[in-house]
């Protein structure tokens, strides 16, 4: 206890040197923190985006994740009822449950036949109510403006498309959307090129054509036996996806009608069985218990479990660069740490030559000199730490309720911007406990060297 109030003197001796090194730690701290919260509140908004769209986990036949998008009726689950009614009823999986729905994924090409276009369309059969349910997803706070399917109480035949199949299909102008520059039409010295009975054909087929401003289309699939299927569908909506790969393909529609574009009148079948769980943390005691029922009572069906991870890659890459980039800053933070408080131990050792070799004259050992050194770049380390983790949260705080917003990689709606510093321990501790590592660190090899300074040369020195 001595030698710590000895240590404490020590660093007031020179309040100036103590006070720069203090600020020093202290906005290294706070720097680290407040990226660590924002990198820690940017995963779970992408968390929060990619369950609301996909679900915790997905029931599929083996093999269709990597093999069967393109084929859906040779990988769709039969008996997708059933096995719904199982898991929701299963005692152990149904406190976790919040949704578990179907979903057909299939492929086609739509068509605008009033305006001539057409184009590939990867198109999603769905039950509405049950995915804008999922869309309310939030468990960590995100407060996403995620937007539903404006499907809910429309016909069979409405399907909403992204805003670059519109642009395709040239519906930019009955659907609204901004940004989109109608194609040109041919010039009139083309047309008056043509012979007239083409023109008059010409005119003749036009005035059978839907008007230009309805948002019909015709989608074309292959059916279960491969045969060419072709049903009407009413645009009620282009909404943006984010990703313009994404956006120029994109198609909802309801299950019903997917499931009759695909297989008709045999037996409908879907692609994915979606689970929504509660809590994220659930996922590994819900997938264990759904690979049980897989074994038992479901063991008669090719099916797998995928999580949400799996089924977006770019989920786990995005969180292994939030990881590596706050590993660079952490390092970067801990390298200025240990040469500030290396120089100021330094100093201090220079300055206090002479009273070393008296202490060291009157008896102090060697470890004693060194244990007195350490214990001041202890006593930095602990006071830099508390100051850094104050001001980490008191900027989190401003920011928090700054009102900025974000839109994560893949999305057009925004989340709000935030820091999560308070409530994530393991990041406070974890910096925390860091930056006092370094700290002592730094100060051990002025403590070593003092320690080993001769007494006679310690005391003549001036």
């Amino acid at each position: 206890m001595r030698t710590l109030s000895l240590a404490l003197r020590n660093l007031l001796r020179n309040r100036r040197r103590s006070v720069v090194t203090l600020l020093a730690m202290m906005v290294g701290l706070s720097a680290a923190l407040i990226f660590g919260g924002y990198s820690g509140n940017s995963i779970y908004a992408l968390q929060t985006g990619y369950v609301q769209m996909h679900g915790h986990l997905q029931i599929q036949r083996q093999g269709y994740f990597l093999y069967g998008s393109g084929n859906p009726a040779a990988y769709g689950i039969a008996d997708y009822q059933r096995i719904i009614d199982i898991v929701k009823r299963d005692e152990v999986l149904a406190p976790m449950l919040t949704v578990v729905t179907p979903k057909l994924q299939l492929g086609g090409i739509a068509g605008n036949f009033a305006a001539g276009v057409s184009t590939n369309v990867l198109a999603s059969g769905i039950v509405v109510d049950e995915q804008n349910a999922m869309r309310k997803w939030d468990d960590y706070g995100s407060m996403s403006y995620s937007f539903a399917f404006p499907l809910t109480g429309t016909d069979q035949d409405a399907v909403v498309i992204g805003t670059g199949v519109a642009r395709k299909l040239q519906l930019c102008e009955p659907l609204k959307v901004a940004n989109c520059r109608p194609i040109p039409k041919p010039s009139a010295d083309a047309g008056a090129q043509a012979p007239d009975d083409i023109q008059a054909l010409s005119a003749l087929e036009a005035s059978e054509l839907p008007a230009a401003n309805q948002t019909r289309i015709e989608m074309l699939a292959a059916n279960v036996h491969g045969a060419p299927n072709v049903v009407g569908l009413n645009v009620v909506k282009a909404q943006n996806w984010g990703f313009k790969e994404f956006d120029d393909t994109v198609m909802v529609m309801h299950l019903a009608q997917a499931q009759r574009l695909i297989f008709g009148g045999a037996q409908a079948q879907v692609t994915a069985i979606q689970i929504q769980l509660r809590h994220t943390e659930q996922m590994a005691s819900a997938k264990a218990r759904l690979d049980q029922l897989l074994a038992t009572t479901l063991k008669s069906e090719p099916l797998e479990i995928l999580d949400f991870e799996t089924l977006t890659p770019i989920y786990g890459q995005s969180v292994g660069f939030f990881h590596s980039v706050f590993g660079f800053i952490a390092t970067l933070i801990g390298a200025i740490v240990l040469f500030t408080v290396g120089n100021t131990m330094s100093m201090a050792v220079v300055e206090r030559t002479t009273e070393i070799g008296t202490l060291r004259a009157i008896g102090q050992r060697r470890s004693g000199i060194r244990r007195l050194f350490m214990l001041e770049g202890l006593l930095l380390g602990v006071i830099g730490a508390a100051l850094g983790v104050l001001t980490g949260l008191l900027l989190a705080n401003l920011i928090n309720h700054s009102g900025l917003t974000w839109t994560p990689p893949g999305y057009v709606y925004a989340y709000p911007l935030r820091v999560r510093i308070w409530g994530d321990w393991g990041l406070i501790v974890e910096s925390a406990a860091g930056l006092v590592v370094v700290a002592v660190v730094s100060a051990w090899w002025p403590a070593n060297r003092a320690s080993k300074l001769i007494i006679v040369e310690a005391l003549r020195h001036v």
